[in-house]
């Protein structure tokens, strides 16, 4: 500690000298430490990522002249491309140039990249950390922010929600981290002996969106230059990123709306609503690590007397640690806890109760669940000693079929004051997959005609919009013969669109296509782990073309699954699509009896005039449809083994 405080010490009076010699020649350009001052800086997971914030970068760059600097994570080499065959890395390489272009009619100075890799889509926070370098990461980023010294951090919000990308997610946590360890001289002491840099206590940090109590709302509609509004110079600027398909950014409406920024830490006192992020700053510019002001939200209404709470999902379980880690409990608690569980069976949902005083405390827990529903038991009664947790459960059986989510909520009263709290339930479906007769099988025989069809209906939508049973649906069956998973997906598409080349086996999702999931474990909290493939009816010669996306061995099929093999017909209402799977591709351990978690995902684009490559998806359909789903693994059906 001592040690600390001398470091610290010395690194105040290093800074000081340095700001008074730099002052002193205020007239001249700005060189040394002086030329990398900044007032913004934003960290974000892939270029075009700045597009939730662009008009308020170009209100601030262009608008007042103030310094920004952007850092990404990636050069988002992951993503698809709509004006070109580039692909990995070379994608990368045109990103950036991309980017370049943006950021230069944005205004924004300089950008960094933290050298991450984009690998695939997921919802994991976890996940992408694990894939990702995390304290390279943030090495590189606390670097970043003790050179250019910004009064202010713009980043991604970290929170878990479904449709989240998990690389956004973890930029937030990076950029929330870094916030605090860029201030401290025990964190990266490497750079502060041998690299002639100091600690630097970001002055606030902001996450995009609305969040909290405490909220900024930065307009963008004051004419600033040419003519022309901030907003509409995010559109110009944001056309740049063409091979993403934001050609048609220019004159976008939506960015003429107001912008809303969360407030989550800050060195000077919080408001309720700010209308410029600049509020209160610049902050005593020759304090270097000043001490943060806790949020007003962190402070803790009084203890109730009995803790409730329902166990979420174990990556939400480990961001809500993250959270109070990081002295942002509060924002954690902002969304129910969310579960899933399978519709038409009884499920455990897990509960937490908690003496938090030290006398015995007696009562019991009463249950409420929607119509239709049931909960075993309805009444649960304790007797907690004091400071005692325990963990339980209560079974909760939702309608067969697909029903909509469910809220549960549980309360009790101790000593005439009422507790509750409340969890969503997200049912998801449940299939069998049929066990076939001895000899093999005949697609077309009488066996395979007595199947019961999944049925994949346009109310199943996870994105965009469908015009009726004829644009976008399919009757689907599955099989299994203890080796072999049999899928037969009957999609009915009135305009079947075929711009897939045979060299562009990758990223399904931009054409018409069929995704096949499967989870070996039924409920994993990401996909890498899983089988999933994306397959084209047809390719641009005719042929149908598959490759694994987002798993567990990704590429395409010959390659990644040489066991698989595909069929593809056309019929009179759109195609029909047969897979045949080894158990071993899709996991070990899979034998008659098995539960395996399942989804599968019609993609549907009806522009018939294409371009090779470009991107046409309008629709996705699914049989446990949830936003994000294709990445989630926990909120896939789930199909029983005969």
């Amino acid at each position: 500690m001592m040690k600390n405080s001398h470091l610290r010490t010395l690194c105040c009076l290093q800074a000081a000298c340095l700001f008074f010699c730099f002052s002193a020649d205020a007239a001249g350009p700005a060189q040394g430490s002086a030329l990398l001052k900044t007032d913004i800086l934003g960290v974000f997971a892939h270029p075009d990522d700045e597009t939730g914030v662009a008009s308020t970068l170009a209100h601030y760059a262009l608008g007042e002249g103030k310094t920004i600097v952007n850092s990404y994570c990636t050069r988002g080499e992951g993503g698809g491309n709509m004006v070109g065959n580039q692909y990995g890395p070379s994608l990368g390489v045109l990103r950036e140039i991309e980017l370049r272009d943006c950021l230069t009619q944005l205004g924004v100075r300089h950008w960094y990249f933290l050298e991450q890799v984009d690998f695939a889509y997921t919802e994991s926070i976890w996940a992408t950390l694990k894939r990702w370098n995390k304290e390279k990461a943030l090495e590189r980023l606390v670097r970043i922010i003790r050179n250019h010294r910004p009064e202010i951090i713009v980043t991604m919000n970290p929170a878990p929600r479904p449709g989240q990308h998990g690389h956004h997610q973890a930029a937030g946590v990076l950029a929330t981290e870094a916030f605090r360890l860029s201030a401290d001289p025990s964190a990266f002491p490497k750079q502060i002996e041998r690299e002639g840099i100091h600690p630097w206590q970001v002055r606030k940090l902001y996450y995009g969106g609305s969040m909290g109590d405490h909220q900024a709302v930065i307009k963008s509609t004051a004419v600033i230059r040419d003519g022309l509004s901030a907003g509409q110079l995010a559109g110009e600027a944001l056309s740049n990123h063409r091979s993403q398909g934001f050609g048609r950014m220019r004159g976008a409406t939506w960015l003429q709306r107001p912008r809303t920024f969360s407030l989550v830490h800050s060195v000077v006192p919080f408001m309720i609503e700010e209308r410029d992020l600049f509020r209160g700053l610049p902050f005593k510019i020759d304090d270097l690590t000043p001490p943060l002001i806790l949020s007003p939200a962190t402070k803790l209404p009084r203890a109730a007397p009995l803790k409730l709470r329902f166990v979420t999902r174990p990556g939400i379980e480990r961001y809500k640690v993250w959270a109070r880690e990081q002295f942002i409990e509060h924002l954690s608690q902002q969304f129910d806890p969310d579960v899933p569980i399978v519709a038409g069976e009884w499920n455990d949902v897990v509960l937490e109760i908690g003496n938090p005083g030290k006398d015995l405390v007696e009562g019991e827990v009463r249950f409420h669940l929607p119509k239709d529903w049931r909960v075993d038991p309805i009444v649960l009664p304790y007797s907690l000693k004091g400071h005692l947790d325990i963990e339980t459960s209560v079974r909760v059986k939702p309608p067969a079929g697909l029903p909509a989510d469910g809220s549960i909520r549980m309360g009790s009263e101790v000593n005439g004051i009422s507790v509750a709290t409340e969890a969503n339930l997200h049912p998801v479906p449940i299939g069998k997959i049929s066990r076939m007769p001895d000899g093999g099988l005949d697609w077309d025989s009488p066996f395979w005609a007595r199947i019961k069809p999944l049925r994949i209906l346009p109310e199943h939508n996870v994105q965009g919009k469908v015009d009726g049973l004829q644009d976008s649906s399919a009757l689907v069956k599955l099989a299994h013969d203890r080796a072999f998973v049999y899928i037969e997906a009957d999609v009915m598409d009135d305009r079947v669109v075929s711009n897939i080349e045979p060299n562009d086996i990758r990223g399904h999702w931009r054409s018409d296509s069929v995704e096949v999931c499967l989870d070996p474990v039924g409920g994993a909290e990401d996909s890498f782990s899983t089988f999933k493939v994306g397959i084209f009816p047809f390719d641009t010669v005719g042929q149908v073309r598959a490759a694994r996306d987002a798993d567990a061995n990704q590429g395409p099929v010959e390659e990644t699954a040489p066991g698989t093999e595909l069929i593809s017909l056309r019929t009179d209402h759109g195609y029909l699509i047969r897979v045949k799977i080894p158990f071993n591709e899709i996991g070990d351990d899979i034998v008659s009896g098995s539960r395996l978690g399942f989804n599968i995902i019609i993609y549907d684009g009806d522009k018939t005039d294409a371009e090779p490559g470009e991107n046409i998806n309008e629709s996705r359909l699914a049989w446990a449809p949830r936003s994000g789903v294709q990445g989630r693994p926990e909120d896939w059906g789930r199909i029983d083994l005969e």
